[in-house]
């Protein structure tokens, strides 16, 4: 006999905005409820974990773990040294990675959940001070904890009020604002930020140097003053820069040649032939310093709309140039 695969269920347009609409609807008022219940307590909390000379340890069971997890990385990047510990795991050895000069901040909805209770009473035998961020402060959670932090909601989102939906967006709502909190009060800046993330977008605005992204030594295009047309164009097609620095007998830059202006040249119809890296370059070209950031070039070269520019020392000798291709290559724009 065989078996009829189930009928798809019923799509109503009207019915699925509805859900959404409603589920927006409680989970921001379950984040503006937490406005009106942090108090001394959170501030607390802040002062607590600043006087931490470990780390913050984060304890989470199920949909509360995964919110752990995000809260701990947050913590980190924002320069709060923390680490997520899994209360399962903890039971069967992971314990050990508490210290008694770190912090534990653990997330339950219900205060109740057995992997974290059972560990609670051996966390503070080691003396650890307990941040419990919860919706029951008379759960054993609550009463094990330093101090509460009252994540509590009215009801979730899910229409069963059973899934775990608006309880863990008010989780990781009070985690953020603990890790913005603190962030704050270590006076922790945008460099700072680009420590944590090199690998990113402001990383490498913030830490990327002229001096990581310029041509040197032979690779910059440099002629004299006196020098012909035909040797200026040379000197840029072998370097690749689209352009040429002119500099004195010191090396100081005292004019810059790009294909562009070769380009209006020819359009002029004027002999070049008798012409001289004098004649046609632009005298007082852009510079940069070595110590500049790479985005301070780019910018440069927006503001202007050029497409290289030349890299000089303190005395205005010339020791780099640098292109808008190779701010590209180094990912800067």
């Amino acid at each position: 006999m065989s078996s009829r695969p189930a009928p798809a269920p019923v799509v109503d347009p009207e019915a699925i905005l509805a859900r959404a609409r409603l589920t927006f609807d409680i989970e921001a008022e379950a984040v503006l409820g937490l406005k009106t219940r942090v108090g001394p307590s959170f501030v607390d909390a802040v002062r607590k974990i600043l006087e931490v000379r470990g780390r913050v340890v984060v304890m989470g069971m199920g949909k509360s773990g995964h919110v752990g997890r995000k809260i701990a990385a947050t913590l980190a990047s924002t320069g709060t040294p923390a680490m997520f510990v899994h209360p399962a795991e903890a039971s069967h050895g992971d314990l050990g990675m508490i210290k008694a000069v770190d912090l534990v901040l653990a997330i339950s909805n219900s205060g109740e959940v057995e992997e974290l209770t059972v560990i609670l009473p051996v966390v503070k035998r080691q003396g650890v001070p307990l941040i419990a961020i919860t919706g029951r402060a008379d759960s054993t959670l609550g009463r094990h904890a330093d101090i509460v932090l009252d994540a509590g909601v009215s009801k979730e989102a899910c229409p069963l009020n059973l899934a775990p939906t608006a309880s863990t967006t008010a989780q990781m709502a009070m985690g953020d604002a603990l890790a913005v909190a603190l962030l704050d009060a270590r006076g922790f800046g945008s460099e700072d930020f680009a420590r944590s993330h090199p690998g990113g977008a402001l990383g490498r605005k913030l830490l990327t140097h002229v001096s990581d992204v310029m041509r040197s030594g032979a690779e910059v295009p440099r002629v004299a003053p006196g020098a012909s047309l035909s040797e200026l164009m040379r000197e840029m097609s072998s370097k690749g820069l689209g352009a040429t620095a002119v500099v004195d007998a010191e090396g100081r830059a005292i004019g810059i040649f790009t294909d562009g202006d070769l380009r209006r040249k020819v359009e002029t119809g004027a002999d070049l032939r008798a012409l001289t890296a004098a004649d046609v370059m632009h005298r007082g070209p852009r510079t940069l310093r070595a110590d500049a950031l790479a985005v301070e070039a780019a910018e440069l070269m927006e503001n202007h709309r050029i497409t290289s520019v030349l890299v000089v020392d303190t005395a205005g000798l010339l020791i780099g140039a640098l292109s808008i291709n190779d701010l590209m290559r180094a990912k800067v724009i």
